[in-house]
């Protein structure tokens, strides 16, 4: 394992991300408790030492299970990163918010009740790193808020030893957002988790994004680095090109080492479900492996003949709402495949379930008011239901 530096505090250039973790199957809040446990030790021995979870993650269980599964190792050994739910609230006044998601809320819903049951359910006294959570333009109401404060209380943790480092994580639609927000907290935050991968360099502007950031001086942790698996399987022509170069190289160590080529990532994130896949990452992270100038072009060829998808990252954000149960990234998955021809000769929607019957999408919009990638979800679900009631091509 190699390590960066963000803020003068060594990190390793791989990090545990905590939203995957091994589930019981259709029971994503539901974590095996077990596998994931082992994923976490084989971290631990091979070098990772960041470890990144959330509020919402695995719904509301991930900081319960990390906290649990760290407890048995010196604090001094891991740094801990969560993150403050203010994209998924309203402000019903005097301080106290109210949680958007159907999730249950806190005992205490004022700013420093939530900061307080974190530590608690994490198990520590402090948090290494602390991120005010997607910071976007539709989460700035309850970040620019000037009776909830929010970033002047994390601002007071920090003074209180309670944070190490401060930042945030986005998924803005625009660059412009997230270099507005840290020209008004000039100085303030250490480093910008943003959705990074070589697909939405262009698709989402990730380019624009990490420029914003480096321009600031701050660091970068990369979320979605191979799109939630999306780039761990690509059309076979797509890696026929790729093995040309490299015979032996798997199409997600493609994505990470081009990761690897951009000098202000400090830490890569990656939700690791099974041993198989943390073993090939902390291989791939032995030593960083810049792409040479013949293979970064080949990158941009892959990427250039992928674009016409939907960029759903399979976060799982809009199933919570969604009034029909719809496996909605599922859906959006097949949809996808069926665009690029690679998904038609296996894919039978009467065959799937109802939870995968796009046809069954009653268009309320739930899905999309959450969605981080602004997708127009009912639009695609519409879509997705014509193409499939459309006879099938000579």
């Amino acid at each position: 394992m190699y390590y960066k530096e963000i803020a003068g505090q060594k990190v390793s250039a791989l990090g545990m991300g905590n939203m995957r973790l091994p589930t019981v199957e259709g029971h994503d809040n539901q974590i095996v408790k077990d596998k994931a446990q082992e994923i976490i030790d084989y971290a631990m021995s091979h070098g990772i030492n960041y470890y990144d979870t959330a509020y919402r993650y695995h719904g509301g269980e991930s900081e319960r299970f990390i906290g649990e599964a760290l407890k048995k190792y010196p604090r001094d050994s891991f740094l801990l990163a969560s993150k403050f739910p203010g994209h998924m609230m309203v402000k019903k006044g005097g301080g106290v918010v109210h949680f958007t998601s159907g999730l249950a809320g806190w005992p205490d819903n004022t700013v420093g009740g939530i900061f307080e049951e974190q530590l608690k359910k994490c198990q520590v006294d402090y948090f290494d790193f602390y991120l005010l959570h997607n910071v976007s333009e539709k989460s700035l109401e309850i970040y620019n808020d000037e009776e909830l404060q929010v970033v002047e209380f994390v601002k007071k943790q920090k003074a209180l030893g309670k944070i190490r480092h401060l930042g945030f994580s986005s998924h803005a639609s625009s660059a412009s957002t997230i270099d507005e927000f840290l020209t008004k907290h000039e100085g303030t935050f250490d480093f910008v988790q943003i959705q990074l991968n070589y697909l939405d360099w262009t698709l989402q502007d990730a380019k624009g994004k990490y420029e914003a950031i480096a321009k600031h001086g701050v660091k970068v942790v990369v979320m979605e680095g191979i799109r939630g698996g999306r780039l761990a399987r690509l059309p076979d022509e797509q890696m026929a090109r790729l093995r040309a170069l490299r015979p032996d190289d798997s199409a997600t160590r493609w994505a990470l080492r081009w990761l690897q080529s951009l000098p202000e990532v400090a830490v890569v994130l990656s939700g690791m479900t099974t041993l198989e896949q943390i073993k090939e990452n902390v291989e791939t992270f032995a030593a960083p492996e810049a792409l040479s100038k013949e293979e970064a072009e080949l990158m941009t060829k892959v990427a250039d003949s992928m674009l016409d998808i939907v960029p759903c990252t399979g976060c799982r954000y809009c199933i919570e709402g969604c009034p029909m149960e719809l496996e909605i990234p599922k859906i959006i998955a097949a949809y996808n495949g069926v665009k690029n021809g690679d998904f038609m000769a296996f894919y039978n929607p009467d065959e799937e379930g109802e939870v995968m019957a796009p046809k069954r999408c009653v268009g309320c919009g739930a899905c999309t008011s959450v969605c981080p990638q602004g997708i127009d979800i009912p639009a695609v679900m519409a879509e997705f239901t014509k193409m499939l009631a459309a006879p099938p091509h000579p």
